[in-house]
């Protein structure tokens, strides 16, 4: 079973959402509000979390700036609402749950971006 963090971008309603569908989730602006995005993507590699963000930012942390990642998931959604995260987020778990860690992946509707990362946690 996966265990996520989600960032305060994503909001802690799909924190919730997660939570009551069963799986180990976090939310950061219970832990430390205000994070930064390092602070953040240490707590989730530290903790084997799969990060769950709205903030394109971690991609640069990773991929350019080499960070350990448990893995990413990066909801880049036209229709940004509750219902539609939620959508999107079990099927991501349902149709790639074998490469959540370790993967940085991008959801928008209708296409999923993956991308491995060298330093996956």
């Amino acid at each position: 079973m996966h265990s996520f963090l989600v960032d305060e971008s994503s909001g802690k309603k799909l924190a919730i959402f997660l939570n009551k569908s069963g799986y180990d989730t976090t939310f950061v602006g219970d832990l430390n509000p205000g994070a930064s995005d390092k602070e953040v993507l240490t707590l989730a590699d530290k903790e084997k979390r799969i990060l769950v963000t709205n903030d394109k930012d971690f991609g640069e942390l990773i991929f350019r700036l080499g960070l350990s990642s448990s893995g990413v998931i990066l909801l880049r959604l036209t229709l940004d609402t509750p219902k539609s995260r939620y959508e999107h987020i079990l099927h991501l778990i349902k149709n790639y749950s074998q490469k959540l860690h370790s993967h940085f992946f991008v959801v928008t509707e209708g296409k999923v971006r993956i991308r491995k990362m060298k330093n996956g946690g």
